[in-house]
């Protein structure tokens, strides 16, 4: 009996023993967990986070143009809510992305922005004068000897585009003329 006494008690030593290093890690933990998680939900309770928006609008010329303004934030509910009419494209803990499509040309577009022909003979948009300046964005390539004499002028000197009727109507008006590839 002796013996067996002698198990129990060893026994019941290492229990306590093992216990009392588990609840020690616990105490710890507790301890660690008060200490870190008060300051964090004092702040997110007083201070919304300052995110970065970037609001991109796409036009109908493919141009692209960026808004970045910094908000406070507390949920994306509200952020939906203010921006009813934008699509949320990418969102992360720093930023959110917004875009929108807008049915009109840019305003690069109208402010600086020409119809012309390039060299090749496809019809393209230029950023200024078509002689001196870069094309922004290109559509098709068209037969310049049926174009009449007077619209091959216009094309060579530059179509000023100031808003999007100006812009679908000379589309419209030389999509005619446009050479059509055979796909085989």
């Amino acid at each position: 009996m002796n013996f067996f006494v002698r198990i129990v008690f060893v026994c019941v030593i290492v229990l306590s023993v093992f216990y009392s290093y588990l609840l020690q890690d616990d105490r710890e933990q507790v301890k660690e967990n008060k200490t870190d998680s008060q300051p964090k939900s004092i702040e997110v309770a007083t201070n919304p986070k300052n995110k970065t928006i970037i609001l991109e609008r796409v036009y109908i010329d493919g141009e692209v143009s960026e808004e970045i303004l910094k908000e406070n934030v507390d949920t994306i509910e509200e952020i939906k809510g203010k921006y009813q009419n934008w699509n949320i494209i990418q969102m992360d803990e720093e930023q959110i992305v917004l875009q929108k499509k807008v049915n009109d040309i840019s305003p690069l577009l109208k402010a600086n922005g020409y119809f012309g022909i390039s060299d090749n003979g496809i019809i393209s948009i230029f950023n200024g004068n078509p002689k001196k300046a870069d094309i922004i964005q290109s559509f098709f390539q068209i037969d310049i000897k049926k174009l009449e004499g007077k619209k091959q002028e216009e094309l060579k000197k530059g179509i000023p585009i100031k808003s999007k009727e100006d812009y679908d109507k000379v589309l419209k008006a030389l999509k005619p003329y446009s050479i059509q590839t055979q796909v085989e």
